[in-house]
């Protein structure tokens, strides 16, 4: 092992950045040198890359995004596309590659390791949380905490002019983001893109509160659970309640990533040049009952997550 590359895929997430200059410290440490490949896969493709050192990273562990920039790169799902970057790794004697992202960054590493003899080990990092073989990923506890802080503005609104308000976080397949939101917020009612739900329950929750005395209400609803607007449109109509919608939007991705994800990020970043530094590839790393530890790359893109509805009907509990 003497050059490891390193490239931040998919939908960025807080605490990408902390990860890549782990990498790079970590690598470095052990003697080893670094490329950062930009755009994503795309950087792969068209071999865009520059050198990093420790120096190049410093100060980077407070910043949002990712400084080695990420895009959708459609031509990636093409073999062409895998074998040309495969291509691009030989080329520039790239022994080993830590793939910063979310699930669907980690298919792309897999179908890049059968084209290749490079050794890849993925870094799990999206605000989602779905990567299998990981209790907790990168950039999710930054999320959760930038929702919760707009959902507690949005519900003194909400108090001082009696309304419901729907509040729609990211999610489109998967709800780990809106059940940690509206648990720890307090919400009355909970959306997510696994459990399918009946509009009149909501109704006849709205209007069951109501009549308790709350004259007031939060409904945390993950983007994947369908037209929210429409949603609240109809709560207004069948409750009487006034109801407004509000997107957290794009703001969930950024910022500085907390005390939570940056130490993940370390953590998981020399776990994974540690693997690679053993010729130890094909593997994502994660954290499993408060150990650091990785899976196999295959299994982690073959299995899905399961989200703990358990934590559904304790929000039901405590929002009575």
């Amino acid at each position: 092992m003497k050059t490891i590359g390193v490239v931040t895929s998919g939908g960025d997430a807080p605490g990408m950045n902390a990860a890549i200059r782990a990498v790079v410290r970590t690598a470095y440490a052990k003697g080893f040198q670094v490329l950062g490949f930009e755009r994503g896969w795309e950087g792969l493709i068209k071999n865009n890359f520059r050198r990093l050192d420790p120096r190049s990273v410093g100060g980077i562990i407070r910043s949002g995004g990712t400084i080695l920039l990420t895009s959708r790169c459609p031509e990636f799902k093409t073999l062409d596309g895998v074998r040309k970057a495969a291509a691009n790794l030989a080329a520039d004697k790239v022994d080993g590659l830590v793939v910063i992202g979310g699930d669907g960054s980690f298919r792309g590493a897999l179908a890049l390791s059968r084209e290749t003899d490079v050794l890849v080990v993925g870094v799990p990092a999206t605000i989602d949380n779905d990567v299998y073989g990981t209790e907790e990923t990168i950039g999710f506890d930054t999320a959760v905490n930038t929702c919760v802080a707009e959902v507690d503005k949005i519900k003194d609104t909400a108090i001082s002019h009696e309304r419901v308000f729907v509040v729609e976080v990211m999610g489109r397949k998967r709800g780990f983001l809106a059940l940690a939101v509206g648990l720890t917020v307090g919400a009355e009612v909970i959306l997510v893109p696994e459990v399918a739900y009946d509009k009149n329950e909501v109704f006849e929750t709205v209007k069951a509160n109501a009549a308790k005395g709350k004259k007031s209400g939060i409904i945390v609803a993950a983007e994947g659970i369908g037209d929210t607007r429409k949603l609240a449109e109809e709560i207004e109509e069948n409750t009487g309640a006034e109801v407004r919608l509000s997107i957290v939007g794009y703001a969930q991705r950024g910022g500085s990533p907390t005390a939570r994800s940056r130490l993940l990020a370390s953590l998981f970043a020399n776990e994974a040049v540690n693997l690679l530094a053993q010729n130890i590839g094909d593997r994502v790393v994660g954290l499993q009952k408060g150990e650091i530890t990785s899976i196999d790359l295959e299994d982690s893109c073959k299995n899905e997550k399961p989200l703990n509805l358990e934590l559904l009907n304790l929000a039901k509990v405590l929002a009575t």
